[in-house]
């Protein structure tokens, strides 16, 4: 339990990534951990898709920057990008996608491996090319982008300290 709590308390999100692609079974563990994120009625309405192809990362990167309306990488160089859909009708599509994303970052963080939750899903994969790239990774359905974690090893100043907690972030009552 210690180590549990000292890896959701330690874990950083990182904006600066080495070229170094991560660990096949480091990827695994993280991927696996995402699937046993809780779901409304456990449904498991995410689908997870991991991405290492460097053109494919590249296509995501500048669709999800158009959507940002900047030309800058919003993956970081990050060498893996895990993609979280949900079935738009599940009613706890959302939540169940956070959840997946939420447990695939403390995963990462628990094998040594950096990342970063980067938004702009649901616009990236309601666009014609989002949709032709689901198509083309065989995931048929009515599902709606979550949200992108990025994976990796970080670079030098990568990962900031962690912000002092705010003082009434917990109210007791």
């Amino acid at each position: 339990m210690k180590e549990t709590l000292h890896d959701l308390k330690t874990r950083r999100s990182c904006r600066k990534f080495q070229k170094e692609q991560i660990k096949e079974e480091e990827l695994n563990s993280i991927l696996e951990a995402g699937t046993f994120a809780p779901t409304g009625m456990g449904e498991q309405s995410p689908v997870i898709v991991a991405v290492q192809d460097k053109e494919t990362i590249a296509k995501l990167s500048k669709m999800n920057a158009a959507i940002m309306g900047a030309t800058s990488d919003p993956f970081y160089g990050a060498p893996t990008v895990v993609v979280v859909l949900a079935d738009k009708n599940a009613v706890t599509a959302v939540e169940d996608g956070t959840l997946v994303l939420g447990n695939l970052l403390n995963a990462a963080h628990a094998v040594g491996v950096d990342s970063c939750f980067i938004y702009r899903a649901k616009e990236v994969f309601e666009t014609e090319e989002g949709i032709a790239l689901l198509k083309q990774w065989g995931i048929e359905g009515d599902y709606i982008g979550i949200g992108n974690c990025v994976l990796g090893y970080g670079a030098e100043g990568g990962v900031a300290p962690a912000a002092p907690r705010k003082a009434n972030y917990i109210v007791r009552v």
